[in-house]
């Protein structure tokens, strides 16, 4: 998993409540069980129409957030049904950062597991936040994890909360299968005294 230490990047805001992993990432594109090609289905009911072709009212289509790597969004993001390709597929996209007032609990533990880091904050904090989001090409925000802080273009800077060991994790690009190997010797020495002491094992 890539490490995350600090992130500087367009932020879009998608000013909607309770955006489920259904608008996430629609269910025709869970037939898949790798990580990567779901970005071209992140939220594709409002994305495009019904021809297939980009709407351009919504806000990843606009030229100045095509690129974008921090989403500024509203209340209860990741809801609904708890499918892990719902990070993916905002990975895959190139979505580093989810911005929100609250998340999800199934949704916000999987964004930990595949690198995502999602950060809740105050509803007044989110409100400059998305004011800065809807600068167009100016809406950049500096992420510092290790600092827990925000920095907006202004120079404005919001604080937040994160659970030490999450932070630990992100900041060493640690997966579950990464943790689990950071005790790989350990493991090892275990091992080999059940070898010598239990040899039919």
């Amino acid at each position: 998993m890539q490490p995350f230490t600090t992130l500087t990047g367009v932020a879009a805001p998608l000013e909607i409540m309770n955006v489920d992993t259904d608008m996430i990432i629609p269910k025709q594109y869970l037939k898949t069980i790798k990580r990567t090609g779901l970005g071209a289905g992140l939220f594709a009911e409002m994305r495009f129409r019904e021809d297939g072709t980009e709407n351009p009212d919504f806000v990843l289509n606009q030229p100045a957030y095509r690129h974008a790597q921090i989403l500024v969004a509203g209340d209860n993001f990741g809801c609904g049904s708890s499918r892990e390709h719902a990070p993916w597929a905002l990975l895959d996209f190139g979505i580093r950062c989810v911005i929100s007032t609250s998340f999800a609990d199934i949704f916000y533990n999987n964004c930990f597991k595949n690198g995502i880091l999602p950060i809740t904050v105050s509803q007044e904090d989110l409100d400059k936040l998305l004011d800065d989001a809807k600068r167009g090409a100016n809406a950049t925000l500096s992420i510092d994890l290790a600092a827990q802080e925000i920095r907006g273009p202004d120079g404005g800077v919001v604080r937040f909360d994160l659970d030490p060991f999450r932070k630990h994790c992100l900041l060493n690009g640690l997966d579950d299968i990464g943790l689990t190997m950071e005790k790989a010797g350990a493991i090892e020495t275990y091992e080999q005294k059940k070898a010598a002491s239990q040899p039919w094992l």
